[in-house]
């Protein structure tokens, strides 16, 4: 998996692409996350439309990606989810954990 960060206002928008795996993938994300918070961020939106693939672990990491954000009083929403994800999302009832949207601009009206 790769994963380029970029930033509009005070939300960070990071842009995940590959498969968030066991391993290296879910690392990735983690360490990210964690910087990020750790400098003092806490709006995030992670856009998937190029993850072809999420098994256990990387469904593991959102989650937990989200709950760290949230206890710190951030956000974490998801953004371009591909038909898989959305199908993973639903089957393991994730969908009404997790804010998701098709849209920037309206995943960044939410955040403000």
């Amino acid at each position: 998996m790769t994963l380029k960060s970029r930033r509009i206002d005070d939300v960070v928008i990071l842009d995940l692409s590959g498969r968030i795996t066991i391993g290296e993938g879910t690392l990735v994300l983690r360490n990210e996350i964690q910087k990020l918070l750790n400098a003092g961020d806490a709006k995030f939106l992670l856009n998937l439309a190029d993850v072809d693939y999420i098994d256990s672990s990387g469904l593991g990491e959102l989650v937990s990606s989200f709950t760290t954000v949230r206890n710190k009083n951030g956000q974490l929403k998801l953004l371009n989810l591909t038909r898989r994800v959305r199908d993973l999302l639903q089957i393991t009832k994730l969908l009404t954990v997790f804010d998701t949207f098709d849209n920037e601009t309206e995943a960044l009206k939410t955040l403000q």
